[in-house]
């Protein structure tokens, strides 16, 4: 952890098209190098299974902690900022993506807004953001759902996902 007292935020991270690590890997070095910005700590990468449109291939995901002296909606423009500099184009939803970031936490914030909802509305039932975020913050409590590391155990029974070793 920095010396600074920025928010600290989670985001989601995912690809499924070219090198897929080195994809995320690109997103978090462009994040860590954003005035404001700072990369603080990234959970092990996943292997999962797409969701939503399965006709496509698997997906690398994890979550990293920032700190961040940018506003939530700062954040989040930054975000679709490096996705579209990454190469990330919208045509089917839930479909293959060179990256996709997701604002999934900013402090303990609630924003419920057309252009942003935090906390994430739909992290509790994703393995794919539970694991990794269980690694990092593990006793993280979301709003009318339940501990971090408990959501992420009940979904590693339902849902496919396999930790990597990089």
């Amino acid at each position: 952890m920095n010396n600074i007292t920025g928010v600290i935020a989670y985001i989601g991270l995912g690809s499924n098209m070219g090198d897929k690590v080195a994809n995320i890997n690109k997103a978090l070095a462009m994040l860590d190098n954003t005035t404001g910005v700072w990369v603080n700590r990234v959970a092990p990468y996943y292997r999962t299974e797409p969701i939503g449109y399965t006709g496509q291939d698997w997906f690398v995901n994890t979550v990293a902690e920032l700190e961040t002296e940018l506003s939530p909606y700062d954040l989040l423009y930054l975000l679709l900022a490096v996705e579209d500099k990454l190469g990330r184009v919208r045509t089917i939803p839930w479909g293959p993506r060179t990256i996709d970031l997701d604002l999934l936490i900013y402090g303990r914030e609630r924003i419920n807004t057309l252009e942003l909802v935090v906390p994430h509305p739909n992290m509790h039932e994703r393995a794919f953001v539970m694991a990794p975020l269980a690694v990092l913050a593990p006793e993280l409590e979301l709003p009318g759902r339940g501990k971090v590391a408990e959501l992420a155990a009940l979904l590693f029974r339902e849902q496919l996902i396999m930790k990597m070793n990089l």
